[in-house]
């Protein structure tokens, strides 16, 4: 892992007092505490791990660039992704009261990320009751992520499994201001979306260009296209609600004309 060469703590204290006024009310002594934070940046190449399952970090990450992912890895090596983080993400904050990793954290983009070193937090979270709410929510909204990945991969077909993954990472990558237009950064093979969906690379491909010839979605060159937001939501029975995001405008009303882009 590389020092960024333009490492400055700001750009992560201040997307971080961003980010958690998303999930609380802060006062001014809050947005000053976490001002007052010393992080650092650093470069990650795509494939690398920045934790692995049975470490013990005392840093936690914060996403500044790129997408991350967390996995578990079973004694056979297979891999399970279990869940895709963006910038203003914070993926292993429960490393603050976990002391072993139950899965690895690592790199799918060329991605930056902030490190804050755990002594700092741990008494950021004592004295700023905000913040420390805040923390606690951005957990809880991850569980209901997670809920309905058990959700998605169980439960669903196959085609609407895949429809329901792009829309959700359209839609974080949206509402994160993240997406340009109809695309957003997507820089996932068949292999690990299968590997997040529990599907075999084959079914992965096969119903990709379904959903392709059906004019619905696009994935090439590491970017995901939203043709038919519509008719792809409706294919996924795709609800929004669960990523308990703040801006809860319908896509389509601003973005959209019609049906399609």
């Amino acid at each position: 892992m590389s020092r960024s060469p333009k490492d400055n703590p700001h750009r992560v204290t201040e997307l971080l007092v961003s980010k958690a006024a998303q999930h609380a009310t802060l006062l001014p002594g809050d947005k000053a505490a976490i001002l007052r934070l010393r992080p650092r940046t650093r470069l990650v190449q795509v494939g690398e791990d920045i934790v692995r399952q049975g470490d013990k970090p005392d840093v936690a990450v914060i996403v500044l660039s790129g997408m991350l992912a967390r996995y578990q890895t079973i004694s056979s090596g297979d891999r399970q992704y279990i869940s895709f983080h963006i910038a203003g993400d914070m993926p292993d904050v429960q490393s603050l009261f976990l002391s072993i990793m139950d899965h690895s954290l690592c790199a799918m983009s060329p991605s930056e990320i902030g490190t804050i070193p755990h002594d700092q937090l741990i008494r950021l979270v004592s004295s700023r009751p905000a913040v420390a709410f805040s923390f606690w929510r951005s957990t809880l909204i991850d569980a209901s992520i997670f809920r309905q990945a058990v959700t998605n991969n169980g439960a669903r077909p196959h085609l609407a499994r895949v429809a329901h993954f792009f829309c959700e990472q359209y839609f974080r990558a949206r509402e994160s201001g993240l997406a340009e237009g109809r695309f957003c950064e997507f820089p996932l093979n068949q292999a690990e979306i299968g590997q997040a969906l529990g599907m075999a690379n084959i079914s992965v491909h096969r119903v990709i260009q379904k959903i392709r010839k059906q004019q619905l979605a696009d994935v090439r060159s590491g970017r995901l296209e939203i043709i038919d937001w519509s008719g792809l939501t409706r294919l996924a029975d795709f609800d929004a609600s669960y990523l308990h995001l703040t801006n809860d405008t319908p896509l389509g009303t601003t973005s959209f004309k019609g049906r399609r882009l």
